[in-house]
């Protein structure tokens, strides 16, 4: 698993583990190889191949969340940062899977939501097209950076995830505000906002790294899509404080320029329909549920 030391890498690793199975971690910690909690790290450095590529050889499958965060000021640096961090350590993966004697029998590629771009109130499910914009360019060269593994016969999963709700990552950040009475919705509030919870997110990638018959795009996002405004009511509500401060998209635009427009003010209403479909079942499916869980 490569991204595997991230918020969402450590949760799918923790359910890998307790369902049995060996998991191995590339990082870019430096150092010889380690491990912890059953889980076994091994260095790479995420753009090129090297002894790590072993690992590989005759694993059962490959699991891609490598990618630097979205969030920030979008400069010309941060751009470039965001686009090769996705872009090398897939290609990376490609030719440790080319290279390889037996290859894995499955590739699992993280993605995001960010593919559809802002889309208002139009209904959106895996076979909807790209958007228009720097993220939507951004995923749609994420996901293609291992789409030359089905050359070798393996099959290949992408997962579009939404705003993941856990301990980390995107939620403590949007806690902060509220945890100090001035927490409210982003813009008007009327955008849709997809998102699922932490452990939905890693029973997914358990699910269809499990099925063999599995393959293409897949929406990882709760089937309760909401607006931003009620995400910020139940926000409030999880943490017992009022939500009295709206953040103007003019202020947020000001502040964050295209980092606001394309991912806090945009509006996606994005559906699973291929995991409902194939039978998963999300153990949350209310973002009050979801939240509650974890605040």
């Amino acid at each position: 698993m490569a991204g595997g030391s991230g918020f969402i890498g450590r949760a799918v690793a923790a359910r890998l583990v307790a369902s049995g199975l060996s998991v191995v971690i590339l990082t870019r910690r430096s150092g010889v190889e380690f491990s912890n909690g059953g889980v076994r790290y091994v260095q790479w450095d995420g753009q090129t191949a090297g002894p790590w590529c072993l690992e590989v050889d005759g694993a059962d499958a490959v699991i891609n969340l490598a990618g630097e965060p979205i969030t920030g000021v979008w400069t010309s640096e941060k751009r470039q940062g965001i686009l090769a961090s996705r872009i090398l350590a897939g290609e990376a993966l490609v030719e440790a899977i080319e290279a390889s004697a037996t290859p894995p029998k499955a590739l699992i590629q993280a993605s995001a939501v960010g593919f559809y771009g802002d889309r208002g109130e139009e209904r959106l499910d895996e076979a909807s097209p790209a958007g228009k914009g720097f993220l939507p360019s951004v995923v749609e060269a994420w996901e293609a950076s291992t789409a030359a593994v089905g050359q070798r016969g393996v099959r290949r999963v992408v997962m579009r995830m939404a705003v993941v709700i856990g301990r980390g990552g995107f939620l403590p950040r949007a806690a902060g505000p509220f945890r100090i009475f001035l927490g409210g919705p982003l813009g008007n509030g009327r955008q849709w906002f997809p998102w699922v919870h932490i452990e939905d997110v890693a029973k997914a990638v358990e699910f269809v790294a499990g099925r063999s018959d599995l393959a293409g795009v897949f929406n990882v996002c709760a089937p309760s899509p909401i607006r931003q405004g009620e995400f910020a009511r139940a926000l409030g509500g999880a943490l017992r404080r009022p939500v009295l401060c709206p953040v103007p998209a003019f202020a947020l635009r000001l502040g964050l320029g295209a980092m606001a427009r394309e991912v806090l003010l945009t509006s996606q209403r994005v559906y699973p329909r291929r995991l409902v479909a194939e039978g998963f079942r999300f153990g949350y499916s209310t973002i009050r549920i979801a939240l509650d869980s974890v605040l």
